[in-house]
């Protein structure tokens, strides 16, 4: 049976309109002669939502009871039991009721999709896993209900129902998506225009990746290699040489001048390991290509030229940027075409740019031939050519016979070998030469003459000057790969080191300077901000020599020690580099603990002000209408009307009255500024008023209180509004049939009063957020308060030297632990405590 297709009607928000367009898709398909079923809708009391659902099949829901309360749910097996072609099922990260076939929703449609029935779904943004945290970040609300990326990158077709945010919130505003009273707090925290942007964002993101990894899996599957310009993708090649901050704007600007063009740094490294790059230019770089906005990459290749046209072929690049050769004319001539023609040669389709730049090779310069072996051994080199030319002479000259000539010249050579392998290139070619004329004079005739009478002769004295001066060179390229690697080795274990004290928890500054100074060799390595001293490792030497080096506008690093070799040198700018960012990180983590407080008043601000246009409003205005009616004259109200009225303005000015309570204690609590009076406190006596002022009685609450409970040090008052405050949400939350039990106890130096309910609980990463102020976690009755109460309880709670925290309760709930010290009686005076 082949499995049904899943098709995804993917939103950025709640309201833009899924739903709609999954009822028209199904009306669309019935008009079309398919066979199509409702398994389930959420219409959310949308009336132009429930009309599209007229007309259409729809499978009746199951009723599952949980703890007393009868839910509905999809019928899954009524579903698969009239085997529809198509079925709309709504809202796929929905969890469904406990006791279902299933947890979530998104494995009832793998169910039906399994059975070969077709389904169009809807689901939004927030409720992908990927990127719960990072919908959180933006909006301040977790969403518990999501769905795993793979279940929607495996679905056949993904469609984004789009809508302007200032269009969501207009539709929001008319009450086409909550009812009336939910609408201000909705506009005010959710809704807000920057969440819905930054949403649709979001939403827009994610769909071009997975087109975009759509596209790359068809184009493997197919084996296409040539690039498709869907978009722009600009890969610049960086050498770690000075040009690389030129291409790497040059680029940016070339990805910017297409929307969407996405901009790629890679960084070519031979097999070998071996650096022959600027590593401080390389990090300097790597920053800047994040602050474009692109992406760096490190490949490993022995063919420079043929890795980076790999590289851009695997990322379905449409350009590479590359920058002209750093080689002068003349050992470009040498050494034969360079990479930029060979990437030109090999990259096919792909648009190649070379950039000049200032560091373009455009002088008359020779190559190095300096040579990489040390001094010691070419003047130990010299030496021997000195000392054993002579000898070599002597002892071909006692054994000289007529048909000893090749044996001469091959012993002439051995030694042009010898020192080579000593000395290196200039010894191995001095030695070649004098020997050369050696040959020449004592052996080749005419003898005792520098003349060459055959040419044969001319030429196979050339052939061997030569064959010495390849010889060396080749010893002399080993000695150099044998430095750089040592020095590659080197550099490595410095930077592991910085890495290694950074990662182990240590002060990234200090860490740094600490490592810098054993590397270096130095006595003290300082950094100074301004004029303050920021950091110092080691001790300051008299009379050593300081190196300052520039870190940023007002810091200076400075070195004590001895002058830094070429080796140290190429590694400082990785050090310059790093203590930079580190001090830009201390700067901004300093800026953001600026910021906090200013934030959170803001959220604060904001949170207040949707609370006094909204839920401040309704008792006001329900108290000003009651008495406003009192006052009519043209009205002759009965006893029984007036009665009513004052009731109804009595009840509401008593709901203002505490709302206006909890936002000046809130505000007290913030600033710090509550006042507290602990004394001794029987906690039987807060517990029964609490239960008098809420009206509950034995049959509402499970009591359980510890007769040989000692008294707790509290303010009475505080605690007593604690208690009611924890103990109504547990009465709220309480399934029917299962009271909230409340108990006391004593545990250690502390007196705890638990508060235990069984209703749907709290996600224990979550507890925090119980105490944001202005929320309700969920709890979507408006009616009820402001969202203070537990917030105002953890800071009562706090103020009286106790704690206010939640834990699960086994089997199912809350449980909230209000844990007092025990009041402690001060000795009497004389008496030694």
């Amino acid at each position: 049976m082949p499995r049904g297709r899943l098709r995804v009607l993917l939103g950025a928000a709640p309201g833009v309109g899924k739903t709609f367009a999954m009822l028209e898709a199904g009306r669309d398909m019935r008009v079309a002669g398919k066979d199509v079923v409702v398994a389930v809708v959420e219409t959310h009391g949308r009336a132009a939502t429930a009309a599209l659902v007229e007309g259409l099949e729809v499978v009746p829901r199951a009723q599952v009871s949980h703890r007393g309360v009868t839910l509905s749910e999809m019928d899954l097996d009524a579903v698969l039991a009239r085997r529809p072609r198509v079925a709309l099922v709504d809202e796929l990260a929905h969890t469904n009721a406990p006791g279902s076939r299933h947890a979530k929703r998104w494995q009832d449609v793998a169910d039906l999709l399994d059975a070969g029935i077709h389904v169009v779904t809807t689901v939004n943004i927030q409720h992908i896993e990927s990127l719960n945290d990072v919908v959180r970040t933006i909006t301040g609300v977790p969403q518990r209900e999501t769905v795993p990326d793979a279940v929607l990158r495996a679905a056949d077709d993904v469609e984004l129902v789009d809508l302007a945010p200032a269009s969501l919130r207009d539709r929001l505003a008319e009450g086409n998506v909550y009812p009336a009273e939910r609408v201000d707090a909705a506009l005010s925290n959710y809704f807000r225009l920057g969440n819905l942007t930054a949403l649709r964002e979001l939403a827009l993101l994610w769909l071009a990746d997975e087109v975009d990894s759509a596209l790359r899996t068809y184009r493997a599957e197919h084996a296409i290699d040539a690039p498709w310009e869907a978009r722009e993708r600009v890969v610049v090649a960086l050498t770690g040489g000075p040009e690389g901050e030129t291409l790497l704007r040059r680029g940016a600007r070339i990805a910017a001048r297409s929307s969407g063009g996405e901009l790629l740094a890679v960084h070519v490294s031979a097999q070998t390991g071996l650096r022959e790059s600027d590593p401080g230019a390389l990090v300097s770089q790597t920053a800047l290509v994040e602050q474009l906005g692109g992406t760096f990459h490190q490949v490993v290749g022995e063919d420079v030229p043929t890795a980076l046209v790999e590289f851009a072929r695997g990322q379905n690049a449409t350009q590479v940027v590359i920058g002209l050769s750093r080689r002068s004319w003349l050992r470009a001539a040498l050494t034969g075409p360079g990479i930029g023609a060979t990437v030109i040669r090999e990259a096919g389709p792909i648009d190649v740019h070379i950039v000049n730049h200032d560091a373009v090779g455009n002088r008359l310069t020779l190559p190095r031939l300096t040579g990489a072996l040390t001094v010691r051994r070419r003047v130990l080199g010299f030496v021997l050519s000195v000392l054993g030319g002579p000898l070599l002479t002597w002892g071909l000259v006692t054994a000289r016979s007529e048909d000893s000539l090749a044996s001469d010249v091959l012993a002439y050579q051995l030694l042009v070998v010898v020192i080579a392998l000593v000395g290196g290139l200039w010894p191995a070619l001095f030695t070649a030469l004098l020997s050369g004329i050696t040959l020449n004079y004592v052996f080749v005739a005419p003898v005792h003459t520098v003349t060459v009478a055959e040419p044969v002769h001319a030429l196979a004295l050339a052939l061997y000057v030569a064959n010495g001066a390849l010889v060396s060179y080749v010893v002399d390229q080993a000695a150099r790969r044998t430095r750089m690697a040592r020095r590659a080795s080197a550099e490595s274990e410095m930077l592991l080191s910085i890495a290694g004290g950074v990662l182990r928890g240590e002060d990234a500054l200090g860490a740094l300077l600490a490592r810098t100074r054993e590397a270096f060799g130095l006595s003290a390595v300082r950094l100074r901000v301004g004029e303050r001293l920021r950091v110092e490792k080691g001790e300051p030497v008299p009379g050593a020599r300081t190196t300052t080096v520039p870190v940023a506008e007002t810091a200076v690093l400075e070195l004590d020690g001895p002058p830094l070799d070429r080796s140290a040198a190429r590694l400082l700018p990785v050090v310059v580099a790093q203590a930079a960012a580190a001090l830009e990180h201390e700067r901004l983590t300093a800026a953001t603990e600026e910021i906090a407080p200013l934030v959170e008043t803001d959220q604060v601000r904001s949170a207040l002000l949707s609370a006094v246009s909204h839920d401040l409003r309704r008792p006001l205005t329900a108290a000003s209408a009651a008495v406003s009616s009192l006052r009519a004259s043209d009205v002759d109200w009965t006893p029984e009307d007036r009665t009513e009225l004052l009731d109804t303005a009595h009840e509401s000015l008593g709901t203002l009255t505490q709302l206006v309570t909890d936002l000046l204690d809130v505000s007290r609590v913030q600033a710090g500024v509550l006042g507290v009076s602990c004394r001794a406190t029987d906690v039987d006596e807060v517990i029964l008023p609490a239960l008098d002022e809420l009206r509950l009685g034995p049959d509402d609450v499970e009591l359980d209180l510890d007769p040989d409970l000692p008294r707790a040090d509290a303010d009475g008052a505080l605690l007593r509004r604690v208690v009611v405050n924890v103990l109504a949400n547990a009465v709220h939350v309480s399934p029917r049939g299962r009271r909230p039990r409340l108990t006391t106890s004593t545990f250690g130096d502390r007196v705890e009063i638990r508060v235990v309910d069984h209703g749907p609980g709290v996600d224990p990463e979550r507890h925090d957020d119980l105490f944001v102020p202005f929320q309700r976690l969920g709890d979507t009755d408006n009616s009820t308060g402001l969202g203070l109460g537990l917030a105002l309880s953890r800071g009562f709670a706090e103020g009286m030297g106790g704690t206010l925290t939640p834990e699960p309760t086994p089997g199912g709930g809350l449980t909230m632990v209000i844990s007092l010290p025990v009041h402690r009686a001060a000795p009497a005076e004389g008496v030694a405590p």
